[in-house]
């Protein structure tokens, strides 16, 4: 290879680290040229493969994968396991990209051993490092701890600047996720150092990001808006509009635990119009932050949207093996559901002195028929959320008619009577995975037609709701009201069995079967209030 090749290449390198991708691919391209009119096998071997890994770096993933085939191919016909190895390698992470983990592991596998073969060193630890990438994604962080090791050894022997930055930076974000603080701190350190030695400000941009997270591990909020500051102003000058996003993430949950809810809205709202409808993971993760945010301004539909959004974001990508802790992730969203619910819930008997505690019992009583009837678990997640709900359009009724002593006129009781439309109309923008609207709507109707709001009857009643009325009439019969003292729970069992006619039949013989272990619950709540 001569020097001018030499110099063409290194200079190419140097655009790509400081993210010139249109000068880079131009240089590469002038390298290949230049190689093919000289005859320079080695040199336009060496071309090819380094721009199949530049188109890869900048995302251009189609024209990654034509050069990358092609880099394979010419290392083949030449003998030169190091090219044909590098190829592999390439085309290992695009298959990863793109969800083929099983694909992505042969390939980095073929490559491991070409480098081994070739005594390539730098293609050695570049493969041990991607194998330690698909270990992580699959949950065995002592394997990945293990192959993360390996391959900075290796890459160190080697003097390989770029592979040593990836392997101190996934050193350090999987010590974070160990919770070992102190050892990422010292990996992120050394990959900063390393940064500023060459030059690499694109690889320096994502380490500072990746500092915001163990800082904000730490507690150390200002260290973590500094890294974020420095992230966010390397990704800015280079136009990239994904990593701005993921520094406005964490500039939301800086501004959230600093207490700082405005400006916390304000750059969550920026990260989401970047990634809505480009980057469905980095869009879920910063609609839950904003969830947050919002369940802290007290502004409990408008967090349920968001929490909404992020689960549905979640579930769409269950089915990426790629993404392999997502089901975990779509239940701790679930929980954040049910958190925020069963708040609302306490906010709506604030109201009301009288139905302290209503709610979490209703959910409790309605829970436990939904499951002797049928319901599967992942249904009963959601149907407790509707029965903790299920008085939400109260907030709406003014509080001398919830706490009347007294009688109510027929204009106070149609007021009464429409929390369930309210109800309904607050929780419209809200598209829940689960029906719980009908819920909420219906849990005032009557098998025999007479109840409201919409005069349903029998099976014309959601079932959900017809489920939720059995539980909410026993706790309301069994806790005092404003009008009356509490009944004991075999009075309000022989209230319902005369009325036995406005309860779905069969639910209401899984209610019976159950009243026993609803008495004891009853006659304690009953007795608290009384208190």
């Amino acid at each position: 290879m001569t020097a001018n090749l030499d110099t063409l290449l290194d200079r190419a390198t140097a655009h790509e680290r400081a993210g010139s991708w249109t000068e880079a691919f131009h240089t590469f391209e002038s390298a290949y040229q230049a190689s093919l009119d000289a005859g320079d096998a080695p040199a336009l071997l060496e071309s090819v493969v380094r721009l199949g890994h530049c188109h890869r770096l900048s995302g251009q993933r189609e024209l990654a994968q034509e050069v990358l085939e092609l880099a394979l191919t010419l290392g083949e016909m030449h003998g030169n396991a190091a090219i044909a190895g590098r190829a592999l390698n390439g085309l290992g992470v695009l298959a990863q990209d793109a969800g083929e983990l099983v694909r992505a592991a042969e390939l980095y596998q073929q490559a491991n051993l070409l480098g081994r073969e070739s005594g390539t060193l730098v293609l050695v630890g570049d493969t041990e490092q991607n194998l330690g990438i698909l270990a992580n994604i699959r949950g065995d962080l002592d394997e990945a701890l293990q192959r993360y090791q390996t391959a900075l050894s290796y890459l160190e022997q080697a003097n390989a600047v770029r592979g040593r930055l990836s392997s101190l930076n996934n050193l350090g974000m999987l010590h974070v996720d160990m919770g070992r603080l102190d050892q990422a701190d010292e990996y992120f350190t050394r990959a900063l150092r390393i940064c500023e030695e060459v030059g690499d400000i694109v690889h320096a941009g994502v380490v500072h990001i990746n500092r915001a997270e163990l800082f904000l591990a730490r507690g150390e909020r200002v260290r973590a808006r500094e890294a974020c500051d420095e992230g966010f102003e390397i990704f800015s000058r280079l136009n990239d509009e994904q990593r701005q996003a993921e520094a406005l993430k964490f500039y939301g949950v800086i501004y959230r635990e600093s207490g700082k809810l405005h400006l916390a809205t304000i750059h969550l709202q920026r990260a989401i119009g970047i990634t809505r409808d480009t980057s469905p993971l980095l869009e879920a993760e910063v609609q839950r932050e904003m969830a947050r945010v919002l369940r802290q301004q007290g502004r409990n539909r408008q967090a349920l949207e968001a929490l909404n959004r992020s689960h549905a974001l979640f579930t769409s990508l269950q089915a990426r093996p790629d993404l392999a802790d997502i089901d975990s992730r779509v239940s701790e969203l679930e929980e954040e559901f049910l958190s925020l619910v069963r708040f609302w819930g306490e906010s709506i008997e604030a109201k009301d002195r009288y139905t302290l505690g209503h709610c979490a019992r209703v959910a409790d009583y309605a829970c436990r028929i939904a499951e002797r009837a049928g319901m599967t678990d992942r249904e009963l997640t959601w149907f407790r959320m509707g029965a903790f709900l299920h008085d939400v359009g109260k907030t709406e009724v003014p509080e001398e008619i919830l706490n009347k002593p007294g009688r109510l006129t027929d204009e106070e009781r149609a007021t009464m009577e429409r929390h369930t439309v309210i109800g309904d109309e607050m929780l419209a923008p809200v598209e829940f995975p689960w029906d719980i609207r009908p819920m909420v709507r219906s849990h005032h109707e009557r098998w025999d037609g007479r109840g409201y709001p919409d005069q349903l009857a029998a099976e014309a009643i959601p079932r959900s709701a017809r489920i939720l009325r059995l539980a909410d009439v026993f706790d309301a019969l069994t806790t005092a009201r404003s009008y009356r003292a509490p009944l004991t729970p075999e009075q309000a069992l022989g209230i319902m069995r005369d009325d036995q006619g406005s309860f779905d039949p069969e639910l209401f013989q899984i209610f019976l079967a159950l009243y026993d272990e609803f008495a004891p619950t009853a006659a304690e709540a009953a007795s608290s209030v009384s208190a």
